[in-house]
C-alpha cells in the first residue's frame, strides 16, 4: 500500500493492525477513538471544537471521496447487464440452446447441420436480456434522479475562513467528512461513525443494525455518564473501549452510521465516512446488492416457477407422443425443445420492469418519488391505508389558538413559559414549538421574557410524552418549565396554581382540569398542560433527568388548532371508492382524533388506545385491527404493531406518516409513504415520498399502481393461455398426424414474433372496472386461466388440422406420396392460423368487456399487434419461405381462417362471459 492510500484509509476510518499482524482483522476507528482523550482524538482527526472550514471539508471530499456506501449506489453498468441474464426463462433458453447445438450441429451429419433453432434460440435471449438490460438501465436512472430530490442532510459546523466564526450548515449527508462536527436532534439519521462531544438525553436506535426495536441510550464522555446513570458503564473511558466483552456496539459514546436520533440532542465529531463505517463493512461482508425480497419480488417468483413446472410436465409428454408414433426420436427431441421454448414467457422480466419504470416515471410527474421501483406495486395492491394524523390528515402548520389559566381566561404569563419552554428547547424543531414562538413573535416584546438563561432540557420522547427546559433567572434562581400530554403532565404534578394562589391537585382538582381538558378537545383543540417546579437553593445543577419532573405546579392550558388539509377528505373518500381502508394511528388524544376524523369525513367509531394495545396479545389484537378505524395515544412500536397484525390477517398495508415515531411502522409496511418535509428517519424508510402536499396524489398512486400490475397481468395471462392452447393443440397433433403440424424452427419463429408483438403492452390502457379494487398476486388464478382459455384456441387449431387434412389436401398428398407428403401445407396453414388467433385474440384477453366496442387498446399494442400479424402472413410468401419450410397457400384459405377467426372470438367472448360470472373477475 503506497503512504497515500495509508493516510486515506486512515483518515476514512480504518488502522491496519500493525507490523506483523496482517493477517488480523483491522480496528475500526471508531472503537480507538471512543478510548482516547478528547485532545488526542482532534489531533488525530486533525480538527477541533471549531470544526473545518469550508475549503478543508472540499479537500477532505476530494481525497476521500463522497460518504456513501456501496448498496447506496446504483451497481456499474457490466453487473446490470449480467442481471439482466440471471432469470430462470433464460437459464432455460441457454439449456435449450445448447441441447440444439449438440442434436442439431455437433452430432449431425455435414449436410444435416442446422443453425437456425439454436440461432433463433440465441436471439431470443438476446434480445429479451438487453430489452432488460435497458429498461432497467434507465429505471436505475430515473429512480436515483427521483431519490437525489429527497436526499437526506446533515447539520455540519464549518467556518468560512480559519479566523471566522463557524456556523452550522445543512449539507447533503454524502458530502460529510471525517473531521466535521455535527449536530444531532430528534429525527435525525446518523449521518457518519461519531464520537460524542456533549449529548443531552440522546436514545439512539439501532434497529437497522441490530434488530433490537428499543433505543439505547448514549453518554458523551464529559462526565454525563455519572450524571445519567449510575449503573452505566464509563464506555468513554480507554479501559471499555479496549475490554475484549464490550461489542462494537455497545461502545456508549459512539453512534454508527445508518441509525437515528429517537429523542435528545448531541454533537459529535465524525469519526469514519463511506465503505468504512460500520455500516459499510456489514454492505462490504453481508452482500450488499442483494435486495431484501418483497411481496412483488414473492409474487413474480410464484407465478415464474408455475410455468417452468407446468413446462416440466408438458414438455416431456409432447416427446413421448412424438417419438411413439414418428419412430423419430431425435426429431421428437427436437420438436419438444421447440415446444419448451413456446411455454417459455422469456419478456416476462422485460414487461415487468418497463411496467414498474412508467409507473415510477408516471408518479413522478406528480411530484411522487418512487424510491423503490417495487413498491408501484405495492401501491396498487394496498387494501388498507394506517396513516398518522398530524402533518399529514391536518395541515403542517398548528396555530397556538389560547394560552390559558386555570380559570379559563388568556394569560400572557402562560404564553411567557410556553415561550421560555419552546424556544430554548433544541430537539426536533416540531409544529407545536414552532406555532408557540409564531404567538408570541405577533403579540411582541412583551412575552418574551429578557434575563434567563439556558441550563439544561429533558427532550420529548413517546413514552414520558412532555419535555422539559431548566433556566436560570438573573437571581440565579433553577426554573423547570415542562410541557406535555394532559394525563401525563398530571402524572407528575402535585400542586396547581390558579387566582388563589398554589393549592394541592387534590382528586377535585384533577378531576377538573380533566374535564377542562376535555372540553377542548371536543371543540377541536389540541391540549397541553404548562407547569412549572422551582429547583430548591443549593441542589441546582448543570444537568437535569427526568426523574427531576416531579412535584410540578400546573400552571395552565396551551391549547393549538390543528385544522385537517383541504385534500383530505376528497382523498380519503377515493381511497374508500378504491377499495382502500384507512385507519389512523396517532400519538395524540383521542378526542381531537375523533373530531378531526369527522372533519376529513372519516367515521371513527370507538378508539382504542395505546395502554389497550398493550395489554393485548397477537390472536386478540388480529381482531382488534379488523373493526376499529382509530387507535390514540399510540407509542412507535405500537404503530408497527398494528402493521403487522393487519398484515397477518392477509391485508397488503400502506403506512403515510413523517414523524419519527412513524419510522417503525413506516419500515414494516408494505408500502411507507412520507413526506418531503418529513423527519429525516421517515424520508429515509419511506418507499414513496410526496413532495407536494395534496393527499389526492394518493389515490392517483394506487391507481397507476393497479394499471401497473394490469398490464404485468395481461402478459403473463395471455402468454400463458395461448402457450397451453398451442402446446394442448400440438399433443392432439402428435397423436393423430403422421407428422409434427409445426416444424421446429416455425415454432421457434412463431413465439420470437408473438413475444415481440407483445413488448409495447406496457403502454396498454386497463378498463376503469379493473382498477376499482386492488390486485394481488395469485398464481392459482393465472393457472385457472390458462386451463379455461387455453383449450378455446385449440377448438380452432383442431378445427384447422381438419381443413389442411380434407380441404387443402395435406392428407390426400400424404396418402400419394407417402413421407412426408402435404407436411408442408400442414405446417403453413397452422403456422399463420396459430400466430393470427393467439395475437389477434390479445384484443379479445385484456379485457373484460367486448374488444373494439367497448374497450379499445392503446395505439402502441394495436400496432405491434397488426404488424406481427402482417409479418406473420407475409412469411409465406417471402424470400425465407423455402429455408423455413412454408408454401403459397390458395385464397380460399384465407376465407377459411377469416371464418375460423370470427368463431374463434366468438367462442372466446363465451368463455370469457362465463369465466367472470363463476369467478366475480377476468384477471
Amino acid at each position: 500500500m503506497t503512504q497515500r492510500n495509508t493516510s486515506q484509509k486512515k483518515q476514512r476510518g480504518f488502522i491496519n493492525a500493525g507490523p506483523g499482524q496482517q493477517n488480523e482483522p483491522r480496528v475500526m476507528r471508531a472503537a480507538q477513538e471512543a478510548a482516547r482523550p478528547l485532545e488526542e482524538t482532534f489531533k488525530s482527526l486533525h480538527t477541533s471544537l471549531r470544526g473545518l472550514t469550508c475549503a478543508q471539508a472540499a479537500d477532505r471530499l476530494q481525497h476521500d471521496g463522497p460518504n456513501e456506501i456501496a448498496h447506496d449506489k446504483p451497481p456499474h453498468w457490466t453487473r446490470q447487464l449480467l442481471h439482466a441474464f440471471h432469470n430462470p426463462f433464460v437459464y432455460v433458453l441457454l439449456v435449450l440452446a445448447a441441447i440444439s447445438f449438440f442434436t442439431d450441429v455437433y452430432f449431425a451429419a455435414p449436410d444435416d447441420r442446422d443453425y437456425v433453432g439454436m440461432t433463433i434460440l440465441l436471439a431470443m435471449v438476446t434480445i429479451s436480456a438487453l430489452l432488460r438490460f435497458v429498461q432497467e438501465f434507465r429505471s436505475l436512472r430515473a429512480a436515483e434522479k427521483l431519490k437525489a430530490m429527497v436526499r437526506t442532510t446533515a447539520t455540519v459546523q464549518r467556518a468560512v475562513t480559519d479566523t471566522s466564526e463557524p456556523a452550522r450548515r445543512e449539507v447533503p449527508m454524502r458530502e460529510v467528512v471525517v473531521g466535521d462536527i455535527v449536530h444531532l436532534s430528534a429525527g435525525d439519521m446518523i449521518p457518519a461513525d461519531v464520537r460524542l462531544l456533549t449529548s443531552r438525553d440522546l436514545f439512539i436506535s439501532q434497529a437497522v443494525l441490530t434488530g433490537e426495536a428499543l433505543p439505547v441510550e448514549k453518554y458523551d464522555t464529559l462526565g454525563a455518564v455519572a450524571g445519567k446513570s449510575a449503573h452505566a458503564g464509563m464506555a468513554g473511558t480507554p479501559g471499555a473501549a479496549n475490554d475484549a466483552s464490550t461489542s462494537l456496539l455497545d461502545l456508549e459514546n459512539v453512534c454508527f452510521m445508518g441509525t437515528n436520533v429517537v429523542s435528545g440532542t448531541a454533537t459529535a465529531v465524525v469519526v469514519a465516512t463511506g465503505e468504512d463505517t460500520y455500516f459499510g463493512s456489514l454492505a462490504r461482508n453481508v452482500v450488499s446488492h442483494k435486495r431484501i425480497e418483497t411481496s412483488f419480488d414473492r409474487g413474480v417468483a410464484s407465478v415464474s416457477w408455475l410455468l417452468i413446472r407446468f413446462m416440466f410436465v408438458m414438455v416431456p409428454i409432447v416427446f413421448m407422443i412424438n417419438g411413439l408414433t414418428k419412430g423419430d426420436w431425435l426429431s421428437a427431441l427436437t420438436f419438444a425443445l421447440a415446444v419448451a421454448v413456446g411455454l417459455t414467457p422469456e419478456m416476462l422480466p422485460m414487461i415487468v420492469s418497463a411496467n414498474l419504470a412508467r409507473g415510477a416515471i408516471a408518479m413522478a410527474r406528480r411530484k411522487v418519488v418512487v424510491k423503490r421501483l417495487n413498491s408501484v406495486q405495492n401501491f396498487g395492491a394496498m387494501d388498507v391505508l394506517c396513516t398518522d394524523k398530524t402533518g399529514t390528515l391536518t395541515q403542517d402548520k398548528i396555530i397556538l389558538e389560547h394560552h390559558l389559566d386555570l380559570s379559563g381566561h388568556r394569560n400572557e404569563d402562560i404564553l411567557r413559559l410556553g415561550w421560555l419552554n419552546s424556544f430554548h428547547q433544541s430537539g426536533q424543531k416540531n409544529l407545536i414549538d414552532i406555532a408557540v414562538v409564531a404567538r408570541a413573535d405577533e403579540i411582541g416584546e412583551r412575552v418574551k421574557p429578557q434575563g434567563y438563561g439556558k441550563i439544561d432540557e429533558l427532550p420529548f420522547d413517546f413514552v414520558r410524552r412532555r419535555l422539559s427546559v431548566v433556566v436560570e433567572d438573573t437571581h440565579g434562581a433553577h426554573l423547570l418549565i415542562c410541557k406535555g400530554a394532559v394525563e401525563e403532565m398530571l402524572a407528575v404534578s402535585t400542586h396547581v396554581q390558579d387566582e388563589h394562589g398554589v393549592r394541592p391537585l387534590d382528586f377535585v382538582a384533577r378531576k377538573r382540569l380533566l374535564e377542562q381538558a376535555n372540553a377542548y378537545n371536543e371543540d377541536g383543540f389540541r391540549v397541553l398542560v404548562l407547569a412549572t417546579r422551582a429547583i430548591p437553593r443549593g441542589v441546582e445543577r448543570e444537568q437535569y433527568r427526568t426523574a427531576d419532573e416531579r412535584d410540578l405546579v400546573v400552571r395552565g392550558f396551551l391549547t393549538f388548532l390543528d385544522p385537517p388539509k383541504e385534500s383530505a377528505a376528497p382523498a380519503l373518500a377515493a381511497l374508500r371508492d378504491n377499495g382502500v381502508s384507512v385507519k389512523v394511528l396517532t400519538g395524540d388524544n383521542p378526542t381531537v382524533t375523533m373530531k378531526v376524523c369527522r372533519q376529513v369525513g372519516l367515521e371513527p367509531g370507538k378508539p382504542v388506545l395505546g395502554a389497550e394495545i398493550e395489554a393485548l396479545d397477537d390472536a386478540t389484537l388480529a381482531q382488534v385491527v379488523e373493526r376499529t378505524t382509530v387507535f390514540a395515544k399510540l407509542t412507535p412500536l405500537q404503530k408497527a404493531r398494528i402493521v403487522k397484525a393487519l398484515q397477518a390477517n392477509g391485508h397488503t398495508v400502506g403506512f403515510l406518516g413523517d414523524g419519527i415515531n412513524d419510522a417503525p411502522a413506516l419500515r414494516d409496511a408494505d408500502v411507507g409513504i412520507s413526506v418531503d418535509s418529513g423527519a429525516d428517519i421517515a424520508k429515509e424508510t419511506a418507499d414513496i415520498i410526496l413532495l407536494e402536499k395534496s393527499l389526492m396524489v394518493l389515490e392517483e398512486g394506487v391507481i397507476k399502481g393497479r394499471e401497473t400490475f394490469g398490464n404485468i397481468l395481461k402478459y403473463l395471462n395471455m402468454t400463458a393461455s395461448s402457450n397451453f392452447g398451442n402446446v394442448f393443440s400440438v399433443l392432439v397433433a402428435s397423436a393423430f398426424l403422421p407428422w409434427e403440424p409445426m416444424l421446429a424452427t416455425q415454432l421457434l419463429v412463431l413465439n420470437l414474433i408473438y413475444d415481440t408483438s407483445q413488448m409495447l403492452l406496457p403502454w396498454d390502457k386497463m378498463d376503469p372496472e379493473f382498477l376499482k379494487k386492488p390486485r394481488k398476486w395469485e398464481a392459482g388464478n393465472i393457472g385457472r386461466f390458462m386451463l379455461w382459455v387455453g383449450p378455446t384456441s385449440s377448438v380452432f387449431d383442431i378445427t384447422t388440422y381438419v381443413l389442411m387434412w380434407t380441404v387443402f389436401g395435406a392428407g390426400a398428398m400424404y396418402h400419394l406420396q407417402g413421407g412426408s407428403g402435404g407436411q408442408i401445407v400442414m405446417n403453413s396453414g397452422w403456422f399463420i392460423e396459430s400466430l393470427v388467433s393467439q395475437t389477434l385474440v390479445v384484443h379479445l384477453l385484456r379485457t373484460q368487456k367486448i374488444p373494439f366496442l367497448q374497450s379499445t387498446a392503446a395505439l402502441p399494442v394495436l400496432l405491434s399487434t397488426f404488424t406481427a400479424i402482417a409479418i406473420g402472413c407475409w412469411l409465406p410468401f417471402s424470400p425465407f419461405a423455402a429455408s423455413l419450410g412454408f408454401m403459397h397457400l390458395p385464397g380460399t384459405y384465407w376465407l377459411w381462417l377469416a371464418a375460423t377467426m370470427v368463431g374463434y372470438i366468438l367462442l372466446a367472448q363465451i368463455v370469457k362471459t362465463i369465466y367472470v360470472r363463476r369467478y366475480k373477475q377476468w384477471f
